[in-house]
């Protein structure tokens, strides 16, 4: 009787998992869909309105592409640029058509630069990437890591960089949103270590700020939910949200369909995963998990688990020259003792299961513990996709120094080496992609994110702004 009644629970368990994991999977491709077709119908719309609009006098016109401009602009101005960094599933300018990954955030100042790096990439990858698409020259990956992980060693090739001149005098402001803000930190450990080849003059003081929306500085316990295995934060579940990802991107990739691929690019082609290359028997054995980068680990999920961020965070150092400023969302609070969703209609439907699931989420008691003092109670405030707890400044394995701010006049003036960081309450997307959703929040935020870069952060003198002049 007592294993009838114990075989029935583990098949309603197993029924609700599997129905949870179709709930989320719908979700998420509808999100997909979604975004992808918003794209489509931007570009359509504006290509329509040229072709019905079109000035007489366009032979006239000297066309300039934008980024370039934006680049000459920067590199002939006094004003260090700001280069917005996306985090995961992200993308930056040129991708997806007309459609802003910072809700057209980048708009707000006449500096600013929104890479396009790879959206499932590891942080190591993107780290190495971004220092290319700023300073020029073909991709290098390392050897050494390249040949670690079963990829060709050079990538992609900038002709022009976006900020050629950039040293320790013309140093760069950055703003990383989820995954964004470890590549920026990764970045800044590679410009401190000289780990550039041909390029052995960089030091941690090429950057001049950090600031973090939503960083993921810790690692999270959703990847747990979505399909890591909780016991090394390394390998997948056999059933899972990850594993359907996983499948769909490398049938994606294999496919090689350039004008897709021009269009959103999840940065594996450096793997050479195609089917020209690899022909269908490589495709059976990615799919079997034997190559590619999720058969290496050199993605970004295991860098995004809490032991993978550890890991990560062992070789990372916050810089005495460099200022630090975080923001941490929360959608989440207490009733009577139990942390619950704070709102149901201002979460954003993706990431509503996911903030209950990860106000609940108990480490499995058969697993040894991601680190030493480890208690779920302080990993249960989340965003619906990172804890809060994560979000503030590196805390593990070693706690960098910190400062909470509840308003940006206490942390004025600011000091380089700390990590002042605020708690806002928001969901995990709710300051990119779409501005109306956050409403006036969305230019409080990046309004006092580009004034601190603008006004409040600088190793010299203060810069003269476009249209002042210094008395």
């Amino acid at each position: 009787m007592c294993s009838s009644v114990r075989k029935m629970i583990r098949l309603w368990i197993a029924a609700l998992q599997l129905s949870e994991l179709f709930v989320s999977s719908l979700v998420h491709v509808l999100y997909g869909f979604y975004i992808f077709s918003s794209a489509v119908a931007g570009d359509l719309s504006l290509a329509l309105n040229e072709l019905l609009f079109k000035p007489n006098n366009v032979d006239n016109v000297e066309l300039v592409p934008c980024e370039t401009s934006v680049a000459q602009a920067t590199a002939n101005g006094d004003l260090p640029p700001i280069v917005l960094v996306h985090g995961i599933f992200g993308f930056g300018k040129g991708r997806l058509g007309g459609l802003s990954y910072f809700a057209g955030a980048e708009k707000k100042d006449e500096r600013v630069l929104v890479p396009d790096l790879g959206s499932l990439t590891s942080v190591y990858d993107r780290a190495r990437e971004l220092f290319y698409y700023l300073k020029g020259g073909r991709v290098d990956y390392g050897e050494e890591h390249s040949k670690a992980c079963g990829h060709s060693r050079f990538g992609r090739l900038y002709e022009q960089g976006h900020y050629p001149e950039w040293d320790e005098d013309h140093p760069i402001h950055f703003v990383g949103h989820s995954a964004g803000a470890q590549v920026v930190r990764v970045l800044q450990q590679m410009l401190a270590d000289k780990a550039f080849e041909g390029h052995e003059n960089t030091t941690e003081n090429w950057v001049l700020s950090i600031t973090s929306l939503s960083g993921a500085f810790n690692g999270t316990t959703r990847t747990y939910l979505d399909g890591m295995q909780p016991e090394d934060g390394k390998t997948l579940k056999p059933i899972c949200l990850l594993q359907l990802c996983r499948i769909g991107v490398i049938i994606y990739d294999w496919l090689d369909i350039s004008w897709l691929k021009e269009y959103y690019n999840f940065g594996f082609d450096h793997y050479n995963f195609t089917w020209k290359k690899v022909g269908v028997w490589g495709l059976i054995d990615g799919l079997l998990g034997n190559s590619g980068p999720f058969a290496s680990g050199d993605w970004i999920l295991p860098d995004l688990t809490i032991q993978g961020s550890i890991r990560l965070n062992s070789h990372l150092q916050s810089f005495p020259n460099t200022y630090y400023f975080s923001y941490a969302t929360k959608r989440t609070k207490k009733i009577w003792g139990v942390t619950l969703p704070s709102t149901i209609f201002g979460i954003h439907p993706l990431l509503f299961i996911r903030v209950l699931q990860m106000s609940q989420w108990r480490h499995p008691p058969d697993a040894s513990s991601p680190y030493k003092g480890y208690k779920d109670e302080d990993w249960q405030e989340n965003d619906g996709a990172l804890n809060t707890i994560s979000m503030t400044h590196p805390r593990l394995p070693v706690e960098h120094p910190s400062r909470f701010v509840k308003d940006d006049s206490e942390c004025h003036p600011l000091q380089p080496g700390i990590w002042y960081y605020k708690i806002v309450e928001a969901d995990h997307i709710f300051f990119i992609v779409n501005r109306e959703r956050a409403g006036v929040q969305f230019d409080l935020i990046y309004d006092s994110i580009f004034e601190r870069c603008r006004k409040h952060v600088f190793r010299k003198t203060p810069p003269t702004l476009p249209n002042q002049t210094q008395h």
